[in-house]
This record gives C-alpha cells, structure tokens and sequence, in this order.
C-alpha cells in the first residue's frame, strides 16, 4: 500500500508538507506507522498548481525512494503553492516507472490512491472496454489506480457535459465509479475487498474518499482529514492554529503529521470528505 497528502488552503512551501514535520510523507516513505508494511521506496510523485500561470498543474516523479531524491529535496524549500498532492509508493501492480507514479493527471485534475483493486488482471479487460476512447489511450501505466481514474474521469466527463465542476458533481463521479467497481467485481466473480482511499482535485476543490467493499469484515485503510486551520511548521514543529480569517486551510492524509490528536479527525469508513472552494468541508456517505 502507499501513502499520500493532500493540501488546500493559504500558500505554503511544498518543503512543510514534505519534509519538516517529524510524521513527514518522506519519513512515510520508509517508516509509515500506520500500516503493516512500513516501507513505501517504490517512487513517489507531487503535484502542484500555480494558478498565476495556468489551470495545469504540474507534477514531478521518480522512481527513486523519497527519502534519497535530493531533487526533490532541492524544490521543496523554493515551490510555493495552495494546493499540493503527494504521494509515496509501494508498488502492487504495475513495474517500477514514472508512469506509475501517482499523482495522475488529467487537464486541471490531480489524483492519487492507497489501496488495492482485488485481481486486477480480471477486471482490467472489462474496465478498459467500458471507457471512452480518450480515456482508453489517456492510460499510460499498469497500475489499477490510473484505471479507476479513467473511469472516473469518464463518468466527470458525462457529468460535466449538463454541469459545472463542483465538489458535489465530482463526488458523484467518484460515487459513480465505484458503483461500477462493484458491479464489474460481481460479474467477474471476485469476492474479495477493494481498498479504495482515493482523492482527486482541480487545484480549487478537493474530494476524498475512504471505502472498503465489506466494512462489516475489517477496517478501510487509515485516512484523516484537518480542516479549518492555519497549518505552520516552526524548526520542525508541526501545528494546526485555530483561525476565522482568510488563512484557514484543509489537508487530508494517510497518516497524522504532526502529534497533536485535535488536529485531526478520522474520515469515517466509507465516506466521502467535500472540500469546497471557500474551504468548507462537508462528510457525505457512499451510497451504492
């Protein structure tokens, strides 16, 4: 499994999120505390936005461990953004390249996942036949994630058509494309558990999602969420402010960054948490 971050809120340095907390995704990258397997060295990837410039976002990759990538170590302290996506990897399908690197992008969209679609190899036939044919050469990798993301995106796309982009329509998305998940598993005979903590943004809005085919069986992956704070880090110190004005902001993570456990809340299991553009946050429950 992997772990990931994502951001929303005021500017800050790409180095807060990545490197000066004492739980940082790079020290995730080779000593996560939250999942049986500690050892995420199978690439990593950030994505980030500069509004300024254009509505694209841009992502850096490698196939190296975070924890030994002095480039990234050179960007992060000079990369300033207000929406940020990370990710380590520990690879379950797919080789070791850049193309299977997360975060994924399409246009303005940003998208990463932690978990595991159950014997991809059935279900990547029935899943690529279902998509549009932009969607089916978007797929540059292997991995079940950029799969799910195509038809994700293809069910945004038939949305977006009569819609504008909200939070709400791209929750519908995601909510859409499991449902299909599901129903693909079903017909193909697979009864084991997707793990599907998945979250997607257009660099203004945010949606995550934390779900598990059987929670009456065991617990989702970790995934929480802080909202409603000004996020600082102080010569390593990590905290989550109070604060009404203008510098509030969201973040969603595998694993807690910093030690304090009032600024964090757990997504419950098989929800969905909204980030607005205004940096309202709303838990909406998976319906399928």
């Amino acid at each position: 499994m992997c772990r990931l971050v994502a951001y929303l809120g005021r500017p800050i340095l790409m180095e807060k999120l990545l490197i000066e907390p004492k739980n940082s995704l790079i020290n995730q990258s080779f000593n996560a505390k939250e999942i049986e397997e500690p050892l995420n060295g199978d690439g990593f990837g950030v994505g980030w936005y500069n509004h300024i410039l254009s509505t694209v976002p841009a992502t850096f990759k490698s196939i190296t461990p975070a924890w030994n990538n002095q480039n990234l170590r050179s960007i992060a302290p000079v990369v300033k953004s207000t929406c940020f996506m990370a990710h380590v990897r520990a690879a379950t399908v797919g080789v070791l390249g850049e193309v299977n690197c997360h975060p994924f992008q399409y246009k303005t969209l940003l998208m990463m996942h932690n978990g595991d679609a159950p014997e991809f190899p059935k279900l990547k036939r029935i899943i690529r036949r279902s998509l549009s044919d932009e969607l089916y050469n978007w797929i540059d990798g292997q991995t079940d994630s950029e799969h799910l993301f195509a038809l994700f995106i293809d069910k945004l796309n038939q949305r977006i058509e009569h819609e504008t982009t909200t939070a709400e329509v791209m929750a519908d998305a995601l909510e859409a494309m499991v449902r299909e998940l599901e129903e693909i598993k079903k017909s193909a005979g697979i009864t084991d558990q997707a793990y599907l903590n998945m979250v997607v943004t257009d660099g203004e809005r945010t949606v995550a999602m934390r779900y598990i085919s059987k929670p009456e069986e065991e617990e989702p992956l970790s995934l929480y969420y802080s909202e409603g704070s000004r996020y600082e880090c102080i010569d390593g110190a990590c905290h989550m402010i109070p604060t009404e004005d203008e510098n509030k902001s969201v973040m969603i993570v595998s694993e807690k960054l910093t030690d304090i456990a009032s600024d964090w809340k757990h997504v419950p299991t098989n929800h969905m948490v909204l980030v607005y553009k205004d940096l309202s946050v709303k838990l909406r429950k998976i319906a399928l």
